[in-house]
């Protein structure tokens, strides 16, 4: 690691971006609180914690996706009043979030120099393949400038947001996960445009889970944790494990209910995937879940958990690779076989995925199990209506009518009438992304007594959640997931948070070519 790198060894001009007491809350989350933040002229600036830390959201409000409730934000020395992208991108500020914001149906070179493009009295001047030539030896990316950008996959969708960043001459650039769907050597490339970037005098705010590349390539890192800062230091006095340990902090006092009893390792799988491998996410993943078993699976952001569940359901292909569930191998593999053989799943984003927010709370409830209550073509209403009345009653859905406007709900009854959806169905495996995301406290504590309870009762369950406390202390086994594979399996009872976080962040990696037993045992 180079010393010319870290701002201890350098002089750093006047601040390019500067907060002060900013805060921002999205309903009862509060995400940020009064954080306060100096950011250098031409400094590559790490910003890192736990998933949920307020770290992305900072970057937000940076690049104005995101206007702050409280507080200052000052850019190049002049405090800003009104801010959003457009003015941000006037100011010389960009950020490449992690939702892509392409436009689908054009071009990559159109995508690139959109809203830049050169024009004389609304007429567009020719020349946008030179241009896009000349980016395109500063990045070496290798994009082919006239295929639209739905054509291609993730990777080079996120290249493409990349270039547009570069193609605005932008003096400060936030970056949010910008390596999370790349190679490692496109990863490199990137770093090595960030290095020339910070010779001309461009500022970089660069946010991320990998550990390494903070420390490799930034020169200052801001460690937050529950939407605040807890330090600014130089990158060359630092250490992943002095990282992560300020990342944790104290362990936060959660209520979580006992676990079941733990089938015995004797039992009989409900659902096993051996050595699946799809596409470049899902790399010879083999994992078990027993009934009546909470499995856990822990990872960083695009670590590839969401894609092992979605293979198990059947919503993304595998290229090879069994999937065995009740001891029969399934094949040709899709959303509406897994539920009709006793699989549910609750996805990571209820609002685009798992509601139909303009239908009521009955017919989201009842949707994937209109055949049980039809007979040639009829719905028996008064059936459908009185089990969806039982399950809103068990599950303490706010307001009890099963008439209820779901737009309208809070996050955590949205959550609860998405429970109740799959419930109705009694699967025998349900799998939960992210259970508890955007609810508040005491729905979060009520959704912890509906999962334990839903495994008691014999279902199996697997849990994906950004919350690693929530998944050590609700799982009776964790599988942990880095790049598509699984590089750890651990007993809950005999592990805890702080160990899972450095394996994660690869503190103390020692090599291994085991696979996961399927018996609690660390590999």
């Amino acid at each position: 690691m180079a010393a010319a790198r870290h701002a201890g060894d350098v002089q750093f001009a006047e601040p390019a971006v500067s907060v002060r007491n900013l805060s921002k809350r999205f309903g009862s989350t509060q995400a940020l609180s009064a954080v306060t933040l100096s950011i250098a002229r031409g400094e590559v600036h790490g910003l890192v914690g736990e998933n949920g830390a307020g770290k992305s959201t900072l970057g937000k409000v940076i690049g104005g996706l995101y206007h702050p409730d409280d507080g200052e934000l000052e850019v190049f020395g002049g405090r800003v009043r009104r801010w959003d992208v457009r003015r941000a991108q006037d100011a010389g500020v960009v950020i490449i979030a992690q939702e892509l914001s392409l436009v689908p149906a054009l071009t990559v070179a159109q995508n690139v120099f959109l809203g830049r493009e050169r024009r004389t009295l609304g007429v567009l001047h020719p020349g946008l393949e030179r241009r896009y030539q000349e980016l395109e030896r500063v990045c070496g990316f290798g994009l082919p400038p006239d295929v639209p950008v739905d054509s291609l996959p993730i990777a080079d969708q996120q290249k493409v947001e990349i270039m547009r960043a570069l193609a605005r001459d932008a003096k400060v650039i936030v970056m949010d996960e910008p390596t999370s769907s790349l190679t490692a050597d496109e990863a490199a490339r990137l770093h090595d445009i960030i290095a020339r970037l910070r010779s001309r005098g461009t500022t970089i705010v660069y946010v991320t889970h990998f550990l390494e590349d903070v420390l490799e390539h930034c020169d200052r890192v801001t460690v937050m944790r529950d939407g605040q800062v807890i330090r600014t230091a130089d990158t060359a006095s630092e250490t992943k494990a002095s990282l992560v340990e300020a990342m944790l902090g104290e362990p936060a006092d959660v209520l979580l209910p006992e676990r079941p009893p733990a089938p015995g390792p004797d039992t009989e799988p409900l659902a096993e995937m051996r050595d699946v491998h799809s596409g470049d996410r899902v790399r010879g993943v083999s994992l078990t879940v027993r009934p009546g078993e909470i499995v856990g699976l822990a990872g960083l952001v695009g670590s590839g958990r969401t894609e092992i569940a979605r293979v198990l359901f059947g919503c993304e292909p595998a290229d090879s690779g069994r999937i065995v569930f009740r001891g029969a191998e399934v094949r040709g593999a899709s959303a509406r076989g897994s539920i009709e053989r006793g699989m549910a799943m609750i996805p990571e984003d209820r609002r685009a995925q798992g509601l139909v927010l303009a239908r009521p709370a009955l017919e989201n409830v009842t949707l994937p199990h209109l055949r049980r209550f039809s007979k040639a073509g009829v719905l028996a209403r008064r059936a459908e209506r009185s089990a969806v009345e039982e399950l809103i009653e068990q599950l303490g859905v706010r307001p009890r009518q099963v008439d209820g406007d779901v737009s309208v709900y809070s996050g955590g009854n949205q959550q609860k009438v998405l429970f109740a959806k799959w419930l109705l169905g009694r699967p025998e495996l349900l799998i939960l992304d992210e259970p508890t995301r955007g609810v508040d406290v005491g729905a979060k504590a009520r959704i912890y007594q509906l999962i334990v309870g839903i495994a008691r009762s014999g279902t199996g369950v697997l849990l994906i959640s950004s919350e690693l406390q929530e998944v050590v202390g609700l799982s009776h086994r964790v599988y942990l997931v880095r790049q598509g594979s699984l590089i750890g399996e651990m007993a809950s009872a005999d592990t805890s948070v702080d160990v899972v976080l450095q394996r994660l962040f690869g503190v103390g990696d020692t090599p291994t070519t085991s696979t996961p037993s399927g018996n609690g045992e660390d590999v």
